[in-house]
């Protein structure tokens, strides 16, 4: 299903749809988020840090290239999917080094806390695509901390030349207060926490606007706590405390949950069975949500020993509804792509952040949506999906690895539907049209 016209990636994927009910089984990689979240926390420990599980990606490359830049003594083996870093106790072995995070939003933002943190001067370079993502929340809280950025390119944006606060060293040594608004992304807090042991004195981080918490800020402070540092949260502010330390000599990585969710899906659309190996009703990661999606679409969920199972139910039978996505907005993007099969409209809302993501994910939507012949309505905050058949059409993925990997679920119910450059996908997925191919030749 593949098409190759001579560039070393193929340019498009046809998708095969499946002449009956699909009966998969299947093993997704490592979690992006928790890939990232542990490579930083391993870097800032205290002594060695295996991890197990690690998502190996264009991202999580970028994070891995970063902290050899930075001096730091990483060993891996993608094929067993383990990673060995040497923390250094919060310190950083160069104290001056240029990055360059690529399109990893996750890199971008960590180290960006951590070099700005520090008590050297670094360079942080990346991708067009990253160069146009929201940073200056982040930025604003690290000038307040103390650090010194010079802007490359267009003010608060990457790229920069930072100099991190503890050249200050009262910085260091007393407790420090910091204002940062999240209603972006929760990135940034995320970042500031990870990297506030650096700061001997502890940190405090009062949230400004309307957005306090979720469920990515919940895994930043559970794995926090697995590599020893407890975080407090009351009313509107974070409280790390002095004299903070990681610690740790082993870290598993779960598998993806938002991965997973494209093949639970793809059960959805097909009225078929999905297990997802190893991924659990425990797991930390909050798209999970789009379980109780699926259920109150129609769909039978249950855990079964080796994982979660879905089954969809027949066809026409899926139901129409609306569904609030704040807190799992990387599921926007599957819930539109299998919307047309439902019985009756799906109103997606709350996602008005998704527009400063890999791409505008609500124009994204809408264009593809258009092109297959649904009639749907953007928002500012969200979209209105009616049902219907989609006719054949080329998805167009504005580079954007997630609009790939979910239209492709929509051309499981219907016939050609070609996505265009599935190579996107290896942001964090790279095998993800391979193991497609190979479940849909599987279903015939």
């Amino acid at each position: 299903m593949m098409a190759d016209t001579g560039n070393e990636k193929a340019e498009f994927y046809e998708i095969k749809r499946p002449t009956k009910p699909i009966h998969w089984e299947v093993e997704v990689p490592g979690s992006k988020s928790i890939t990232n979240r542990a490579l930083l926390l391993s870097a800032l420990a205290d002594g060695p840090v295996e991890m197990e599980g690690v998502l190996f990606s264009d991202d999580s490359r970028a994070f891995l290239d970063a902290l050899r830049a930075l001096g730091f003594s990483v060993e891996m083996s993608e094929q067993d999917c383990r990673v060995r870093v040497q923390g250094l106790g919060g310190r950083i072995p160069r104290s001056e080094a240029e990055i360059n995070v690529g399109s990893a939003g996750t890199a971008a933002r960590f180290l960006t806390a951590l070099l700005g943190l520090s008590d050297g001067t670094y360079r942080i370079r990346a991708s067009l695509q990253m160069e146009k993502r929201p940073m200056r929340s982040l930025f604003e809280a690290l000038l307040s901390l103390g650090a010194q950025i010079t802007w490359l390119g267009e003010e608060w944006h990457l790229p920069i030349e930072i100099s991190g606060a503890a050249k200050q060293k009262d910085q260091m040594l007393s407790p420090a207060q910091v204002e940062l608004d999240i209603g972006e992304s929760t990135q940034f807090l995320s970042a500031l926490l990870m990297a506030a042991p650096m700061l001997s004195g502890g940190l405090k981080i009062v949230i400004t606007g309307g957005k306090k918490d979720g469920p990515y800020v919940r895994m930043t402070r559970r794995m926090m706590r697995d590599f020893g540092v407890e975080v407090r949260f009351e009313d509107s502010a974070y409280f790390v405390p002095a004299k903070a330390a990681y610690a740790g000599e082993k870290y598993h990585v779960e598998p993806d949950v938002s991965a997973a969710c494209y093949f639970y899906g793809a059960a959805a659309v097909t009225g078929g069975y999905v297990r997802v190996n190893r991924i659990y009703g425990s797991s930390m990661q909050g798209d999970l949500k789009f379980l109780d999606v699926l259920e109150r679409m129609g769909c039978v969920i249950w855990e079964e020993a080796d994982g979660i199972a879905v089954s969809g139910p027949a066809a026409g039978s899926l139901k129409g509804i609306p569904v609030d996505m704040r807190d799992f907005s990387d599921q926007a993007l599957t819930l539109a792509a299998i919307a047309p099969y439902a019985n009756a409209s799906v109103r997606i809302s709350n996602i008005a952040h998704v527009r400063q993501q890999e791409s505008d994910r609500i124009h994204s939507i809408v264009t593809n949506l258009r092109r297959a012949g649904i009639s749907c309505e953007e928002f500012p905050d969200g979209v209105s999906i009616e049902p219907g058949m989609p006719k054949p059409c080329r998805i167009e993925t504005f580079d954007d690895h997630r609009v790939a990997m979910a239209f492709a679920v929509m051309g499981l119910g219907a016939d050609g539907i070609v996505i265009d450059n599935p190579g996107c996908c290896s942001k964090t997925f790279e095998n993800y049209f391979e193991l497609l191919d190979s479940l849909t030749r599987g279903s015939d």
